[in-house]
């Protein structure tokens, strides 16, 4: 068995089932609004955004905020940063929908003279997004259902 990486830090969210495919998420810090997700049409009303779009959201942000990151390191002043994430739909072989691909174009203004210096935050910034490098190295998702069974 390969060694685990060590546990750095431990967060839990409440997702709560508010009426048909509607749900409520409850963050883990207070001061966090609550976050409505809810499928589209013919299964919900669209209230909220899906899972599908808040995990495109969060590769976006996250991606967006390791190159500011990475900029503000080499002294580099861009903004305002502008991020467009184009989700792709597919279906699996088993007919069940995935997401294909995902790409996310980065509008970030450099000014002309310090766009030599911002340029080497290309080959580092994505390395830093804890979103898309978990996801494109695959996560452990661990399922339990109470209730059906016990």
């Amino acid at each position: 068995m390969a060694d685990q990486p060590a546990v750095v830090h431990e967060f839990s969210i409440a997702i709560e089932q508010v009426h048909d495919y509607e749900f409520r998420v409850r963050f883990d810090k207070a001061h966090h609004a609550d976050l409505l997700l809810d499928e589209p049409a013919p299964l919900g009303q669209d209230k909220g955004p899906n899972a599908t779009r808040i995990l495109a959201a969060a590769i976006g942000n996250c991606l967006s905020a390791s190159l500011l990151f990475c900029a503000r390191k080499s002294r580099v002043e861009i903004g305002p940063v502008r991020t467009t994430v184009r989700t792709e739909i597919v279906r699996n072989p088993r007919g069940r929908l995935r997401i294909g691909k995902v790409a996310v174009e980065i509008d970030a203004p450099a000014p002309e003279a310090e766009r030599e210096k911002a340029r080497r935050c290309l080959g580092l910034f994505e390395d830093y997004c804890t979103v898309t490098q978990s996801i494109r190295e695959g996560i452990d998702v661990q399922v339990t259902v109470k209730g059906f069974s016990e």
